[in-house]
């Protein structure tokens, strides 16, 4: 190496310009090398944490590697040559994880840590500007003094001062002067010996790769190159072949991709198929009469017609199309309908046509309407003139008999010849002509529309809980029994069994408002309450197994407990039955605290109108212990010698008033006692 510049020490105590003019020259240079060597500490460190990196990914990589196995594809799960292969790999890579965290430790100790050390401690030398201040400043005071010999003392002290601060300076410098010609042998030092440990790291690293990847590594990696380049010309191949498949495909398919009818002479009908798939519309009741069409994937296997739903794995049976029909239909809104027909249901259909002819004359009569709604409760009591047969082999309604139903008997349910009434007759005629006579009476106007004037409106306003629920009335009749939970589907099913029977489709649409205090059907044109039922009436409340829109309530009707009649109503709503039963069952809860709350607070009136009887009482005893004493005070007058001589000779005269007095008191006492 060339000779290396020095500051002359001996001059430091001269302090000459040229010795300040080479300490610039010298700071100027150190500033430089800390600059660059600030860049180079840079550099390193992104070296440093470049490896730190790659020494996690790669121990990340590894036992990704390994925990192939334990991974679940749909596809190509089992395969043990590729999970074998992974493991190989991952057993490489993981010694390789190996050998980059020990890089990761030499880089740290032999290439950060000296340029670290030359940054934070070398390049950290102090500067000596402030020390010249310094000493000029007392240079100028002891010039300064006077040549009297009274200033003594101020002389020894300028001496003083002058003597301090050119020592303190020379010493400085001279320190300054070392540290800046050592600066000049280090920053050579601080250069090379982050560069030797880089490579000496590295160095080890390739040796331990070159250890732990030996030939037979290399013949393991050979062959799995190969397998690769394999793979690829196989799929090169295969994509070649789905490409001239997918042209092929294009080419024939292109006239059946059109909607219209395929023209027989280019493509004839083949009746020698086995198998017959593809998507259809089947058709499916969604209310009473409202019907829907619905795409679903249908496909023949061994005589059968399957059907799959969207994600489902495996078909399931439809109907044994060796024991159908099929005929083409006309549908209004559906082109190239066809209808299959199962021959067990058309031998059900007529073991039930004997059933049918004795329900119809019993439904005839129980579709006839009474004149009002009180003659159409009495007209549900038993009687002899018509019976309601149950044609529970009609699965109008779409579900089986409950397990209670196979026990108990549909007598025990529901009462044997009984009308089924099918429309809501608002009481409202029979209202009419007494409300004309209270109007009469009163002077008031009647409401023409039926609605009453009394307080029932103000206190439905006053009730916490208002909902509305759009509902067709479906039919009502009478039941025997409100304790079974299967009384609501059994009426339902001989309702709508009597509906399909005589085609009876059209339904009454009613708002059935839900409150704290009752049910109300009211008429949405006119907005007039057609029928009313309080909560407390309402004994069950249920909604359909598998047509949730079907609900019904049994209740018992307001002429009291001692009124053993029960009623069954069945409506058909927009939503879901469960939450207007839940709807009601709320009111019922809010109704039950309510009326809890009333009694309480009867209860509390009835304390307090006992205590204020307890204190009038007492007040009427103490009134009679005053009256009492004021009569036994004037007794006790009364008893006393008559004219008893005065002092001045003269004699006291009772008069007339007086005695009397006397003598009221005595029967006030005895009164008194007689009353005590």
């Amino acid at each position: 190496m060339p000779g290396i510049e020095k500051l002359p020490i001996e001059e430091t105590l001269e302090d000459s310009p040229q010795t300040r003019s080479l300490l610039g020259v010298f700071e100027e240079d150190t500033a430089a090398i800390s600059n660059y060597c600030t860049q180079l500490y840079q550099a390193m460190q992104r070296i440093y944490d470049a490896q730190n990196e790659l020494s996690a990914a790669t121990h990340l990589t590894s036992r990704l590697l390994k925990e192939y196995d334990k991974q679940r594809f749909p596809l190509g799960g089992d395969d043990e040559v590729m999970s074998s292969t992974l493991q190989q790999f991952a057993k490489v890579i993981d010694e390789l994880s190996s050998c980059h965290a020990v890089l990761s430790t030499q880089l740290a100790d032999a290439m950060m840590f000296p340029i670290t050390q030359f940054k934070e401690r070398d390049l950290k030398v102090l500067r000596t500007c402030f020390l010249y201040a310094d000493h000029d400043t007392a240079i100028n005071r002891y010039s300064r003094l006077s040549k009297r010999r009274d200033n003594d003392k101020v002389m020894t002290l300028a001496v003083e001062d002058v003597y301090t601060s050119r020592k303190k300076q020379h010493q400085t410098m001279m320190h300054y002067f070392c540290s800046l010609n050592t600066l000049q042998y280090k920053k050579k030092t601080a250069l090379l010996e982050p560069l030797l440990g880089y490579m000496q790291a590295q160095i080890s690293f390739f040796k331990l790769g070159s250890e732990n990847l030996t030939q037979q590594w290399e013949d393991f990696l050979g062959t799995i190159g190969t397998s690769v380049q394999n793979v690829r010309r196989e799929m090169e191949e295969e994509v070649g072949q789905m490409q001239q498949t997918i042209q092929d495909m294009e080419r024939s398919c292109d006239p059946l991709y059109a909607p219209c009818d395929p023209d027989p002479a280019h493509s004839p009908v083949c009746r020698n198929l086995t198998r017959k798939q593809g998507y259809l519309y089947i058709r499916s009741k969604t209310g009473l009469v409202s019907t829907s069409w619905e795409r679903q994937y249908f496909f023949t296997q061994g005589g059968n017609l399957m059907q799959q739903g969207r994600g489902e794995v495996a078909g399931g049976l439809v109907t044994d199309l060796d024991n159908c029909s099929v005929m083409a239909v006309d549908s209004d809104d559906r082109r190239f309908c066809f209808q299959v027909t199962s021959f067990d249901e058309v031998r059900v259909l007529l073991r039930s046509l004997e059933l049918a002819a004795r329900v119809n004359q019993s439904a005839l009569e129980a579709v006839t309407p009474s004149p009002s709604f009180q003659q159409r409760h009495e007209s549900m009591r038993p009687s002899s003139k018509g019976r309601v047969g149950r044609a529970s082999s009609i699965s109008s309604v779409g579900s089986e008999p409950s397990p209670a139903l196979s026990v108990l008997s549909l007598d025990a349910l529901v009462a044997p010849e009984t009308p089924i009434q099918f429309d809501i007759i608002s009481p409202v005629s029979e209202e009419n002509s007494a409300q004309s006579k209270t109007a009469a009476q009163s002077g008031r106007r009647s409401n023409p529309f039926g609605e009453s004037g009394d307080g029932t409106s103000e206190d439905t306003e006053d009730s916490i809980l208002h909902q509305l629920f759009i509902v067709r009335f479906l039919g009502s009749m009478e039941v025997k029994t409100a304790e079974s939970a299967d009384v609501i589907s059994e009426t339902m099913r001989q309702i709508l069994a009597a509906r399909a029977i005589h085609n009876i489709f059209r339904m009454t649409e009613s708002h059935l408002l839900v409150t704290c205090d009752c049910l109300k059907l009211i008429d949405p044109q006119t907005q007039v309450t057609r029928l009313r039922f309080p909560l407390s009436t309402v004994l069950q409340c249920s909604s359909h197994q598998d047509n949730k829109r079907l609900f019904g309530f049994v209740l018992q009707p307001a002429g009291g407990r001692g009124d053993s009649r029960l009623v069954c109503y069945i409506f058909e709503s927009n939503n879901d039955g469960e939450k207007i039963c839940d709807s009601i069952g709320l009111a019922k809860q809010i109704a039950f605290h309510s009326e809890m709350d009333r009694k309480a607070d009867e209860k509390k009136k009835e304390q307090d109108k006992a205590k204020e009887k307890q204190q009038e009482e007492l007040s009427k005893q103490r009134q009679i212990e005053k009256d009492l004493e004021e009569q036994s005070r004037l007794i006790a007058a009364s008893s006393r010698p008559a004219n008893p001589p005065g002092s001045d000779g003269q004699f006291l005269v009772l008069s007339n008033s007086q005695s009397e007095d006397s003598d009221a008191g005595e029967e006030g006492k005895k009164k008194g006692e007689s009353e005590a």
